[in-house]
């Protein structure tokens, strides 16, 4: 989209094939460094149906996602999400949604993260709602979505972050407490990927 002689990157909103996807980047993941090939792993997990899906459709979708989850993930972090603790897995996972996808990193860092820091640590769907307005300004694929389809993503939205152990069932936003070794493979992006976790971070990018 160009606003003036700005032009803004559309948002991609195709993360609605399951939430984090934590379980299926434990399979998928040992795959990729074996075979160095996305679409090599697809095809595995397709063919075999690793994933268990119940039909070839949801299969190929969500061997599609979860691929283009990890591959923004260096082989550093693939290695530790194969045997880190589920808290290190969800604030991985978290962060590979919020690196493939802009709105949901936007998200990450522009609400939850701001609202933890300003001491208004609770997340509801008006906070989403008011998010999307704002972003509709520059991001007329927002605007231009279905109610029915903007409802399915706020869900899967929220999903994700309860599962990363973000946000609680009553909305509650979590503070974020990664590991030394996550937080360190996070601080190797510039700006720190820790902008996505809500939590302070101080000049080492550790809270």
């Amino acid at each position: 989209m160009t606003n003036g002689h700005v032009t803004v990157e559309r948002y991609a909103l195709s993360f609605t094939s399951g939430a984090l996807l934590s379980r299926e980047a434990v399979i998928a993941a040992p795959l990729y460094l074996r075979e160095r090939d996305w679409a090599r792993v697809r095809e595995l997990i397709r063919e075999n149906n690793l994933l268990q899906s119940r039909t070839m459709s949801s299969g190929f979708r969500l061997a599609r996602e979860v691929a283009q989850r990890l591959a923004v993930l260096t082989d550093h972090e693939l290695e530790m999400l194969i045997e880190a603790t589920a808290t290190e897995r969800g604030h991985l996972m978290w962060v590979a949604a919020c690196r493939r996808y802009t709105f949901v990193g936007d998200f990450a860092e522009e609400v939850v993260r701001e609202r933890f820091i300003l001491l208004t640590p609770t997340l509801s769907y008006d906070d989403f709602d008011s998010f999307v307005r704002g972003k509709a300004l520059w991001h007329s694929e927002l605007a231009e979505l279905k109610e029915s389809t903007m409802q399915k993503i706020r869900s899967t939205l929220f999903q994700m972050l309860t599962e990363a152990g973000l946000l609680s069932e009553r909305g509650d936003i979590l503070q974020a407490v990664p590991s030394e070794r996550v937080v360190d493979a996070l601080n190797v992006s510039r700006p720190s990927d820790v902008r996505f976790l809500p939590m302070i971070v101080s000049e080492r990018g550790t809270r």
